[in-house]
This record gives structure tokens, C-alpha cells and sequence, in this order.
């Protein structure tokens, strides 16, 4: 009876270290992301941050190509007001962020409120035009 509860103690401290062991992986992927081109975080969260925009997609798709642009412009126009991030799906790294978000299409773009709460998706490629006022309406200007 006693080794069976060592054995028992055992897998489950194995599962745990397990379940820590993927989560520092994802930390990992998440802050390193940078330099694997998976994750392209442009500004950092900060007070002024009215809204997250998730790209999610991949370097060797025409339509998500054509939204590197756009992100860009928002971007630009907008610094810290629009945190952007763009995960590249089609890679190792990037898979996972596609079950995340649930994702059925590429490209896909997701935004968040302050609060991280998702309050627009739009799948395909996605107009400046009619992405900034989705921004609007969440009171970036």
C-alpha cells in the first residue's frame, strides 16, 4: 500500500510539473516571440491603451501581407492608444494562438477593450477605412 501512494504522489507531481512546464513554455514562445517574427508586439500596454488589435495569420499569405500595411498605418496613426500583435499561425510557435482565439479564416483580427474583453472579430482582409471606425467606436482618436 505504500508504494502505491509513492507511486501515486509521483504522477501527480510529474502532472504538475508537467502542466508548470507548458505554461513557462507559452510565457516563453509569448516573450521571445519577437525574435521568432511569430509575435510583432509594436507598443507596449499602457494607461493610454483603448484597444488591443490581434492580427492572426501568416508572412506567406497575400491578404495577411496586405493587413502588415494596415497594422502598420494603425500603428502609426495611433501609437499607444492601439496595442497591435500579429501572430503568424502557420509556424510552430504561432499554432497555438489559433485554437486560442478560435480562428476559422485567415487573416482573422480581433480586438480587445481595455479590460481584454473581445468586442469585434472580422475575418479576411480588413480596409483601413472600415477598421477605423471599429477603433472609433471604442473612443481611439
Amino acid at each position: 500500500m505504500k508504494y502505491l501512494y509513492i507511486l501515486l504522489l509521483t504522477v501527480v507531481l510529474c502532472s504538475c510539473k508537467d502542466n508548470a512546464t507548458s505554461k513557462k513554455e507559452l510565457a516563453t514562445i509569448n516573450n521571445n516571440a519577437d525574435k521568432s517574427g511569430v509575435n510583432k508586439t509594436r507598443h507596449l500596454k499602457t494607461n493610454l491603451t483603448k484597444v488591443t488589435f490581434i492580427a492572426l495569420g501568416s508572412v506567406k499569405c497575400i491578404p495577411c501581407r496586405k493587413m502588415q500595411k494596415v497594422i502598420k498605418s494603425v500603428e502609426k496613426k495611433y501609437g499607444d492608444q492601439v496595442q497591435t500583435i500579429f501572430y503568424d499561425v502557420w509556424t510552430e510557435e504561432g499554432k497555438p494562438y489559433a485554437e486560442t482565439y478560435n480562428i476559422r479564416a485567415i487573416p482573422t483580427q480581433i480586438f480587445l477593450d481595455g479590460n481584454g474583453h473581445e468586442f469585434f472579430r472580422h475575418e479576411g482582409f480588413f480596409p483601413y477605412d472600415e477598421l477605423m471606425k471599429v477603433l472609433n467606436k471604442q473612443g481611439v482618436e
